[in-house]
């Protein structure tokens, strides 16, 4: 079988930028059983309830969901188990100090397959208030309706 070659996005988590201010992202290996990877490869995830921790130094990804593999059999995985992240131990440290920090926490923003590894990009990110979050739905309909106004103008 060739070597794959590229990125293959599996799933994202597109509400962690709405509900979260990004600070710095990382990207992690998983530790996966092997039904595991044939559903991912299947492209079958879901990041919305994930979240990392960091444990006695050591890694971990919580809450996401890959579901069980069709034609597994008694060696099928759980759904939503605890699955190791590999990191360096430099960043599992910065992580851990800064996850401790008020108002931090570790999302996944998205689960791909690079070059036939599977990996996770985690980010330390911290929770918008509503009105963030209002703010920032106002801010990206006042730039779409100025760039259509500028559209329209150069189109006459």
């Amino acid at each position: 079988m060739a070597k794959e070659k590229g990125t293959n996005v599996v799933a994202r988590n597109r509400k962690a930028r709405h509900d979260y201010i990004i600070e710095d992202t990382y990207e992690a290996g998983l530790v996966l059983t092997g039904t595991e990877v044939k559903s991912l490869r299947q492209g079958r995830a879901s990041l919305v309830d994930g979240w990392a921790t960091v444990d006695h130094g050591e890694a971990w990804l919580e809450g996401v969901h890959i579901p069980e593999y069709h034609q597994g059999t008694w060696t099928n995985h759980a759904a939503r188990r605890k699955r190791k992240l590999l990191l360096h131990r430099q960043e599992i440290d910065k992580l851990a100090i800064k996850s401790r920090e008020a108002g931090h926490t570790l999302v996944p923003l998205q689960l791909y397959f690079k070059d036939g590894h599977a990996k996770v990009e985690i980010a330390l990110a911290k929770g918008k208030r509503e009105y963030d979050k209002r703010h920032a739905l106002r801010e990206r309909q006042d730039r779409r309706e100025a760039e259509r106004a500028m559209s329209l103008r150069m189109n006459r």
